[in-house]
């Protein structure tokens, strides 16, 4: 039986990953990595009170087997640069070497659509970077998740998200062959494909939006 780090699990994918992991017989425990204490009551689930600007003092918390990342934010929420940076780019890396250090086998981790280190947009070149350490640490085992437009009811309002999801489900049927990357996924299609990731000796560790659902079926 193993034990899962959940960072994340109030948002679109990881709130669906806890209630998948809960339900799960291969995991025993779920340590949940928070910053305001949720009303969960379930014995899998331990919650660990987190002050994301100093992780160091988690370091003997953040041990385990499988360590799924799910935190993100947007300029709207997050419009100090500094701030932005932190949620999207320092505190990935930060856990990931402090996961390393602590033997965790494997690192499961939500990017994005074109991640790219070189690329002008502060996302897309915030998840590169992420993904580069994550490849430079080495882990046993690495699955990136590239979903495209993210389907679920999120609590918080992203239009931009909503506007997406809503023209490119309707050009679905058109986007074929190398385009199928880009249609929108549900949140918990991702949030299964992380889990399988987890648990299977998958051939790569890449994923686009159309591979992340094949992985579950």
């Amino acid at each position: 039986m193993k034990t899962a780090l959940l960072f994340g699990a109030s948002g679109l994918v990881g709130s669906h990953l806890l209630n998948q992991l809960i339900k799960d017989t291969n995991y025993s425990k779920i340590k949940l990595f928070v910053r305001s204490v949720p009303e969960i009551s379930n014995s899998k689930v331990q919650i660990i009170k987190t002050d994301f600007y100093n992780l160091e003092n988690q370091k003997e918390n953040i041990k385990g087997d499988d360590c799924f990342f799910c935190i993100g934010t947007t300029k709207q929420n997050s419009p100090d640069k500094d701030e932005y940076r932190r949620v999207e780019l320092d505190i990935p890396q930060e856990i990931a070497k402090i996961a390393k250090s602590n033997m965790v086998n494997s690192f499961i981790f939500v990017s994005a659509l074109y991640a790219n280190p070189k690329s002008s947009g502060d996302y897309v070149r915030f998840k590169g970077l992420v993904e580069e350490e994550l490849k430079r640490l080495n882990f046993p085992k690495l699955a990136l998740m590239r979903p495209s437009f993210l389907m679920g009811n999120r609590k918080e309002k992203r239009v931009g998200e909503k506007i997406g999801v809503f023209v490119f489900k309707l050009l679905s049927p058109l986007l074929l062959g190398p385009l199928k990357k880009m249609r929108p996924i549900h949140s918990e299609t991702v949030a299964k494909a992380m889990i399988r990731a987890a648990n299977e000796n998958l051939e790569k560790n890449i994923f686009e939006s159309n591979e992340i659902d094949e992985l579950t079926k």
